[in-house]
């Protein structure tokens, strides 16, 4: 390429910057563009006793892969335990997240909204291992503090295996993830409302307007673009859950309602070492996901003129 003075191209600091993509380049291609060959497994009869080599000498298998996994009586309830906790999930978390990043906004003093930001980012940082056992513990039965509190209210005369009940697995999932990532999730909120101009909020005031106007006629709108993206996202990944959460929360007891895409897809392929449903399974999640960016995208641009694209 010719130096170009007028746009300050210097090949020298262009290496140097090339240079520090470097690491995460080869990382890129190692975890995410070399394993798509794994793709192919789903079209193959692959033994694993074949090694890598296998994944391109293996026979075609066709779409033999695809027929056992939609034939499979579990599939169903798969299916319905992964957007069930997804959808549900999403149109309680968005609007909460949303109300929880105004009422912070709102907060005055800057030490005390920053010691709130703290706080309820904190949960995010504590791995599913550790924040599922306390959830677990929470709701056991033998000292439980939910059982205890609902005794103590007189509202049950004996604690409930909330882990055991398969009816109560959906709910536990939702506010569990709520719990931990509510207040992780209003930071691109937060982020957009710092971007909103103040003289907008100072006219606001000028004419007699309340808390509660300013948010809806000033924040809210300011932010719709980032509420867009992030709604976009949500139903794009409906097929994808949260697998360290189920996989923790999980056991033999509530597996009717557990049991989700994600965790199948480890049982499957890593532990019964058939990467080829693992594989075409994953197929699947990711053409139903490409339909449901471009369709929410699509419906995004008609209702709001806005979307990624």
């Amino acid at each position: 390429m010719k130096k170009n003075k007028g746009l300050g191209y210097d090949s020298k600091s262009q290496l140097q910057l090339h240079s520090l993509m470097l690491p995460g380049t080869i990382l890129l291609i190692l975890f995410n563009i070399i394993p798509l060959f794994g793709l192919l497994l789903a079209f193959k009869n692959y033994d694993i006793v074949d090694g890598f080599s296998g994944v391109f000498t293996s026979a075609w298998y066709g779409l033999q892969n695809f027929k056992v996994i939609f034939s499979n009586s579990n599939f169903g309830p798969m299916l319905v335990n992964t957007l069930g906790i997804n959808l549900i999930g999403n149109l309680i978390a968005i609007p909460l997240t949303i109300f929880f990043a105004l009422m912070i906004n709102e907060i005055a003093s800057p030490r005390f909204k920053s010691f709130v930001q703290t706080i309820t980012y904190m949960p995010h940082f504590i791995s599913w291992v550790v924040f599922g056992g306390i959830i677990i513990t929470m709701l056991s039965t033998d000292g439980g503090m939910l059982n205890t509190i609902l005794m103590k209210l007189h509202i049950i005369k004996s604690g409930i295996p909330f882990m055991a009940k398969p009816q109560y697995f959906w709910a536990i999932a939702i506010i569990s993830n709520l719990l931990k990532e509510l207040g992780w999730g209003t930071i691109l909120y937060i982020a957009a409302m710092s971007g909103i101009g103040q003289e907008q909020y100072e006219a606001a005031d000028l004419d007699g307007a309340t808390r509660l106007q300013k948010m809806i006629h000033i924040t809210l709108p300011a932010i719709e673009p980032t509420v867009v993206i992030m709604v976009i996202f949500a139903i794009a990944g409906i097929m994808n859950n949260n697998f360290d959460q189920i996989y923790v929360l999980q056991n033999p007891f509530n597996l009717g309602r557990s049991e989700v895409i994600d965790t199948y897809i480890f049982k499957v392929g890593l532990q019964q070492l058939q990467f080829g449903l693992a594989a075409a399974i994953n197929i699947f999640k990711s053409i139903l996901a490409i339909i449901l960016l471009f369709a929410a995208n699509k419906i995004s641009n008609k209702l709001t003129n806005q979307g990624l694209f």
